[in-house]
């Protein structure tokens, strides 16, 4: 081999390397440390950070695919992996920064941000030296959606810049039998936003994090007492500043691999996406619903009202035709 080609293998090497040790980073200092968070008018409009969960190792392929396919957008600004398993050895985590970076070679810069706890507020502490834009996109290493629809809630975020956008929600209620809140599902009405694909302005992160006095505190302290509900807490947050509630998007293509009725065979992951249902909260469906209901009372109880508020209906990119024609022996809508 000639010397040229050895000096090119080992530059190559080095540089790769170098990615990955930049790539993995530990959060330090005082995240809510006022001086050190950014002015409004230094955060872009046109682009957005994502967030995206990461905490099983059995995840990891699909949390690939998808943080590649986010860097690849031209809305993306950065990508931070927030991951929030303490157990995840330093090489696996180091292999995975490496794997990001050299997929990332061109399109949006990718960071592995190891959690320093695996309380789950962590996913919302402002980050002022990697989040350099107005709006953040909070998302699970589960979820996969289209280029086109992530372009759209972007769009109506930029109208609602307030609201909670996204494509996945949920709804409380009173159970009047037993008097207590509850957390349900309701075919006409929602009133939570969740992390599986959520956007919402950087200013929330602080807000949730550092502002609020002991009863924030308490509320983040339920948090990590039940293991669950940081969305929850989150849309508290938010519908008590704005009093309104979340705004729901259509998407085109949505797919929660991690939601235990998707049952489709066949695709990408194979026998891995049976792993990656069954590490899902979500996957223990009786216990998961009764908690968060528990976390509402808890909520209302400590902040001593209900912020909440409902949304209805859903935005949708096209209305389109909504006639059916016959083609081929099937009705089908008249413009497809």
């Amino acid at each position: 081999m000639e010397m040229n080609q050895v000096l090119t293998i080992f530059l190559f090497l080095f540089f790769v390397l170098f990615l990955a040790v930049n790539a993995l980073r530990t959060l330090s200092g005082d995240p809510c440390d006022p001086t050190t968070q950014r002015h409004s008018r230094t955060l872009r409009y046109d682009q957005l950070t994502v967030l995206i969960n990461g905490y099983s190792e059995s995840r990891i392929p699909l949390l690939q695919s998808l943080v590649a396919a986010y860097a690849a957008s031209p809305l993306v600004s950065s990508v931070l992996v927030l991951w929030g398993n303490p157990t995840t050895p330093v090489q696996t985590l180091s292999v995975l920064a490496q794997n990001l970076s050299v997929a990332s070679f061109g399109t949006a810069p990718i960071s592995v941000v190891r959690q320093s706890s695996s309380s789950l507020n962590a996913r919302f502490l402002p980050r002022p030296s990697s989040v350099g834009t107005h709006a953040v996109l909070i998302c699970d290493d589960d979820v996969e959606v289209d280029h086109r629809s992530i372009e759209f809630a972007f769009r109506i975020w930029g109208s609602n810049r307030d609201r909670l956008i996204g494509f996945f929600v949920r709804s409380h209620d009173l159970d009047l039998k037993s008097k207590e809140w509850i957390y349900t599902v309701h075919p006409d009405k929602y009133s939570i936003m969740l992390t599986k694909f959520m956007i919402l302005k950087s200013d929330y992160l602080f807000k949730y994090s550092c502002e609020g006095g002991s009863t924030m505190v308490e509320m983040r302290r339920i948090v990590d007492r039940m293991r669950n509900c940081e969305d929850i807490l989150m849309n508290f947050v938010v519908a008590d500043e704005t009093n309104a509630g979340p705004i729901l998007v259509g998407a085109q293509r949505a797919r929660d691999y991690g939601d235990a009725r998707n049952d489709d065979s066949g695709e990408l992951w194979g026998s891995e996406e049976e792993g990656v249902k069954k590490v899902g909260l979500s996957s223990r469906r009786g216990e998961h619903r009764k908690r968060r209901g528990e976390c509402i009372m808890e909520f209302h109880r400590v902040m001593g009202k209900m912020p909440l508020r409902y949304g209805y209906g859903k935005v949708v990119n096209s209305v389109g035709e909504q006639g059916l024609c016959e083609r081929g022996g099937h009705l089908v809508f008249c413009d497809q």
